[in-house]
């Protein structure tokens, strides 16, 4: 190697050190049980590795191979969340378990990427939530999906609600995606069976009507409500006070709760404003118990406190999900915002 290198750059002290060590290539397959044993020691409750070839991520590999180039293989992250807290009628709880959930699995990311480097391969872990490349917005801003490497790899599918439900854990559970220049030597298989009851709770508690039973979802009735306080309904609410003649006028439009609230998400991380059908669901082998014990002490105790909570539903003018709330929620104030995403 000297031989190739300038005088200078081989005199270096720093590069005759590294030519002086001896270095062993690793091997082009890692071991798939090995990696396992260290997702988990990292602090993942499950984790199984995919080809970045799968049929199934076809879309995803333009945007992987250019976050790292030479990715061959994508390892789904699984971290469990505590349920009674996301079931919490008290947003501040359920958001909280979101939020330390997040910081759990985004660290074990760090921790197993870090583990493969010093093993002597090339890993990179994007965010498993926030942050995303906002340049992109309002296209595709996330580098890698979770759902879809997660669904692949075969630690669940997807349920009705659009979230994936993991055969033990249920859908209580956040996942990321790791990036890695090598292939492994056992890759994950789907499910044979989705662990989604169809039992149709989600579609019962969600209070703007963004899930049908008959399988459609409205994902801008959705992203209007439950994201009110991330970036589409804070450039919403950033163009209300642009818009307000003076401060009476935006007192008049934006209540005191909801500028602390939004304070409350600028200040300490966004807030998701339901998620009831993520709260609901009882599907999941850890989870179905007691649902199939009691369904009826399941709805009273579950489903009915979310859905007599009184709290403001964030609507588009004369949209299905206004038409919807207003009918199924009548004790619940509907307001109709923009949304924030950009006027056409």
């Amino acid at each position: 190697m000297t031989g190739r290198l300038p005088k200078k750059l081989a005199d270096h002290p720093s590069v005759r050190a590294v030519l002086a060590e001896p270095r062993d290539k690793p091997s082009p397959v890692i071991d798939a049980a090995w990696l396992k044993e260290i997702c988990l020691a990292a602090g993942a409750d499950d984790a199984a590795a995919v080809s970045l070839g799968h049929p199934d991520l076809a879309g995803e590999r333009e945007h992987v191979e250019r976050a790292l180039p030479g990715t061959k293989t994508l390892v789904s992250l699984v971290v469990r969340m505590n349920r009674d807290d996301v079931r919490s009628p008290a947003r501040s709880v359920a958001n909280q378990e979101f939020h330390r959930t997040g910081e759990i699995i985004n660290e074990a990311a760090h921790t197993i990427v870090r583990t493969l480097q010093d093993a002597g391969y090339r890993a990179i872990n994007p965010s498993a939530t926030f942050p995303m490349e906002m340049e992109h917005y309002p296209g595709r801003i996330w580098v890698v999906a979770h759902k879809t490497v997660a669904v692949a790899a075969g630690l669940g599918a997807m349920g009705l609600h659009r979230n994936v439900i993991h055969p033990k854990f249920g859908n209580f559970v956040l996942l990321a995606t790791l990036l890695v220049d090598a292939e492994v030597s056992t890759y994950g298989e789907a499910l044979d069976y989705n662990p989604c009851l169809e039992c149709k709770l989600c579609v019962a508690a969600c209070p703007i009507g963004a899930i049908s039973k008959t399988g459609e979802f409205d994902f801008l009735a959705c992203s209007t409500h439950n994201y009110r306080e991330f970036m589409s309904g804070f450039t919403d609410w950033a163009q209300t006070v642009a818009d307000s003649e003076d401060a009476a006028d935006f007192r008049s439009r934006v209540t005191d709760s909801e500028n602390v609230s939004m304070w409350q998400s600028l200040a300490f991380k966004p807030n998701y404003k339901a998620a009831y059908c993520m709260a609901v669901c009882p599907a999941g082998e850890d989870v179905l118990g007691p649902y199939l014990e009691d369904r009826r002490g399941f709805l009273g105790t579950v489903v009915k406190p979310l859905q007599d909570k009184v709290e403001t539903l964030y609507v588009r003018e004369g949209s299905a999900a206004k038409a919807y709330a207003e009918r199924r929620f009548p004790h619940k104030p509907v307001k109709e915002v923009d949304g924030g995403y950009p006027r056409r």
